[in-house]
């Protein structure tokens, strides 16, 4: 299946008017925040932004504003790690559920 007869598809469920989509919109913000921010950024942004823009009325022009103001900050967010917020939840190591360290563990 096509990516735009997904699209079509799932607009159909959800009611959404597909010409409402603009995919290369939704793609160039999720490319932003996954390149910019990190890559579980991407979809997160993108439903943010679609919500956003559903509780201001839904419509082509609140979707196209909460995408502009996403990619503006997904463009600019800053490259450094010490821009975390100091209430971060810590990178957990998957095979014990402690904090990864980037060091080998002992025993």
């Amino acid at each position: 299946m096509s990516l735009d007869a997904w699209i079509a598809a799932l607009c159909e469920k959800l009611d959404v008017p597909v010409d409402d989509v603009d995919t290369s919109a939704i793609l160039d913000l999720a490319k932003d925040a996954a390149h910019n921010v990190e890559r579980p950024a991407a979809p997160i942004t993108t439903f943010i932004a679609g919500y956003a823009a559903a509780t201001r009325g839904g419509g082509s022009a609140q979707v196209d504003a909460a995408i502009e103001t996403a990619a503006g900050l997904a463009s600019a967010w800053p490259e450094t790690p010490d821009t975390a917020p100091s209430d971060a939840t810590p990178t957990l190591d998957s095979t014990d559920n402690q904090p990864a360290t980037g060091e080998p563990r002992e025993g």
